[in-house]
């Protein structure tokens, strides 16, 4: 390879990483990445400071206009949105994770679309990129001081919309998931509200396309009773296995050999205190495709 392709190969996870934060959805993330290849094969390299400020700027711009395109577009969405998961069937390395993995949860993702395109772009470059301020304002066009109050109020947004979390080790989520995952096979009703909290919420997204719940469904009886369910109408049918989701462990279900979803959990410290659980068909594709059996 040549220099300039070098150069690209070597920041494509950082772009393809903003890229996903800012539109949820790995073909667009992908497509994004692919605008910007093509964009910095005809630039002028010999005359550009650095390669990386300029695909991260060029990147960014991409997905912002993509993103405004996607939000116009999301006001007509049937149900709630949630973004495309990222699936790995082990624990996924840095360059996976295009990133810090406490940064690529789906409750973050979600929290992240009540931003406008331009905050959620000056928040990510910053907080999750340690982009400088000065290179903030060059990528959005705006003077330094603008874009310190776009993160600031973007930070203040996000704090007040995500929920307080407990990290918990990743041998004990695990091993509380394993059995999570086993009670939801059997319908197992005991077990599974063994495991969820007293007011547990579940938040599905199925596109209009299959059934999903339009209000989150809250508490521990209610969304047991959902998992005994599905169990119930597909006896012997139902297969679910623990899988990295945006890099932590979460939930594949299969119901008659289909990936019916791909649930992301997050804990309380000792019970799952929320579960996002996409089942839009179009954003299972990919991952159906690559861990069916």
């Amino acid at each position: 390879m040549d220099d300039a392709t070098l150069a690209f190969s070597r920041h494509r996870p950082r772009l393809k990483g903003i890229a996903y934060r800012m539109l949820g959805s790995v073909a667009e993330a992908e497509d994004v990445v692919q605008d910007a290849w093509l964009r910095w094969h005809e630039a002028a390299h010999d005359a550009l400071d650095s390669s990386e400020a300029w695909l991260v700027t060029v990147t960014t711009r991409i997905a912002i206009d993509r993103l405004r395109a996607a939000k116009a577009h999301r006001t007509h969405y049937i149900g709630t949105w949630l973004p495309e998961p990222l699936v790995s069937d082990s624990p996924a390395t840095p360059e996976q994770l295009l990133g810090r993995a406490e940064d690529l949860s789906m409750a973050f993702l979600t929290v992240l679309e009540r931003l406008s395109p331009e905050a959620r772009a000056a928040f990510l470059l910053r907080e999750v990129f340690d982009v400088d301020y000065d290179e903030i304002a060059r990528t959005l066009g705006k003077t330094e001081a603008a874009c310190r109050q776009l993160v600031h109020r973007a930070k203040t947004q996000v704090r007040e919309d995500d929920r307080p979390k407990q990290h918990v080790s990743r041998d004990i989520h695990l091993r509380l998931l394993g059995g999570f995952a086993e009670a939801a096979q059997q319908g197992d009703i005991h077990a599974l509200k063994a495991l969820l909290a007293e007011d547990v919420a579940i938040v599905s997204d199925g596109g209009g396309k299959v059934a999903s719940f339009g209000q989150p469904v809250v508490g521990g009886q209610r969304v047991a009773q959902i998992y005994f369910a599905v169990a119930r109408r597909f006896p012997g049918a139902v297969r679910v296995e623990v899988a990295d989701v945006n890099g932590a462990p979460g939930l594949l279900r299969w119901v008659d050999g289909v990936l019916e979803s791909v649930q992301s959990i997050e804990w309380d410290g000792e019970r799952i205190a929320r579960i996002h659980a996409q089942r839009n068909p179009d954003k299972l594709a990919r991952i159906a495709t690559e861990f069916s059996r």
